[in-house]
């Protein structure tokens, strides 16, 4: 009987699956949304709207989505990876030529009762794509150089595209998360060896390019660099987010200030306080201590994943799980280490907190696809 059989066989059916979701994580997801619906009706000024109230009713859907993809067996999502994933990049090449343009930027597809950003997307399908690719591909063959050729044009091509939009954050983040899988699914450490040393001449060309006619970077993306490396060079200007994001955290303390009591927030000192900057209301509010709190949350949403994705039996199952537990890491690192001023803004928002709708339903989506291998593994 072959292993695919085995597990068609075995899945459990009707009310077991969902005796067989991982319920501590559900929970933890739903910890963390409930704190954002709290930080959205803060920073409103003690209003359900016009934020906090459709977070929630997003949340609600995200749940559904979960659940339903929780239901559906993996070996069908494995089997579906590279539709997602031919999907998600046609997006992108939508987006180049029917997007909508919002603060300079054109990530936007407008459905009318939502505006989807296919690169939220992306940073799943992509996910799901190599972990396809590496259950589908031999061990033996995971380091040979047309084998490992073929996963860096599937992470470089829908990059390339958010980078063009322009979107420096959230391609960064598929450019990791897609390194981190083809690390874990057991790549030689050589060809990450020789990326660092690439990169590191890139990053040496960007800063060279600067003020030429090849300029690699937009200049408002040279001003975020020169922003993080000295804020206080314009404070009024370019260093305006970052300075007021440091005044909120130091203000903060130990405990906070109490719940809707911060005055970075309420006097409007802290600009996108709803989305990229949610964090400081948070850490003005609830201090060092609410900080820390969520930062268990999101620690123990990780901590859940990996260990799902030790006990996985099947390749795709555990790859997927550990590439959306690394792409999970990275929105709440990569945000925290922004508005604290240790990395440059790149506009990545704090997960299931910050307000949003493509990144909510995506989040939850890529969850479903974490529940549905817990629930359909061989027990």
């Amino acid at each position: 009987m072959s292993y695919l059989e085995y597990a068609v066989k075995s899945a459990p059916t009707g009310f077991r699956k969902v005796l067989y979701l991982n319920w501590p994580l559900t929970l933890l997801l739903m910890s963390v949304a409930g704190v954002g619906v709290l930080m959205l009706y803060s920073v409103a000024g003690g209003s359900f709207t016009p934020w906090a109230e459709p977070q929630i009713k997003r949340f609600v859907l995200g749940l559904a989505v979960m659940f339903s993809i929780a239901m559906v067996p993996i070996w069908f999502w494995r089997n579906m990876a590279a539709v997602a994933y031919g999907l998600s990049v046609l997006l992108l090449f939508a987006v180049e030529f029917f997007g909508s343009i919002g603060m300079g930027a054109q990530r936007w597809i407008d459905l009318g009762f939502m505006r989807l950003q296919p690169s939220e997307l992306t940073k799943i399908t992509l996910v799901m794509m190599l972990a396809a690719y590496y259950d589908w591909l031999p061990a033996q063959k995971t380091s040979r150089l047309f084998w490992v050729l073929v996963p860096v044009v599937l992470i470089l091509l829908p990059t390339f595209l958010v980078l063009k939009q322009p979107d420096l954050g959230t391609a960064l983040l598929l450019l990791i998360a897609g390194a981190g899988v083809m690390f874990l699914a057991g790549v030689h450490w050589g060809y990450f060896a020789f990326v660092l040393a690439i990169s590191i001449g890139l990053v040496t060309a960007v800063f060279e390019s600067r003020g030429t006619p090849w300029q690699l970077l937009k200049d408002y993306q040279y001003r975020r660099i020169d922003t993080f490396l000295d804020p206080g060079s314009d404070p009024l200007g370019a260093g305006y987010h970052i300075t007021q994001s440091k005044i909120a955290l130091g203000s903060g303390g130990w405990a906070g200030r109490g719940f809707m009591q911060g005055t970075q927030s309420r006097l409007n000192f802290l600009p996108e306080k709803h989305t990229d900057f949610i964090f400081t209301t948070l850490a003005e509010e609830f201090g060092f201590i609410g900080g820390v709190s969520l930062l268990t949350l999101y620690a123990l949403i990780i901590v859940f994943c990996i260990a799902s994705a030790i006990s996985e039996r099947d390749r795709f199952s555990s790859l997927a799980t550990m590439g959306i537990a690394i792409t999970f890491f990275l929105f709440f690192a990569v945000n925290m280490s922004m508005v604290m001023g240790l990395a440059p803004v790149v506009g990545v928002p704090l997960p299931m907190v910050s307000y949003g709708g493509s990144a909510m339903l995506v989040l939850m989506a890529a969850f479903g696809i974490v529940q549905s291998a817990h629930v359909h593994r061989p027990r």
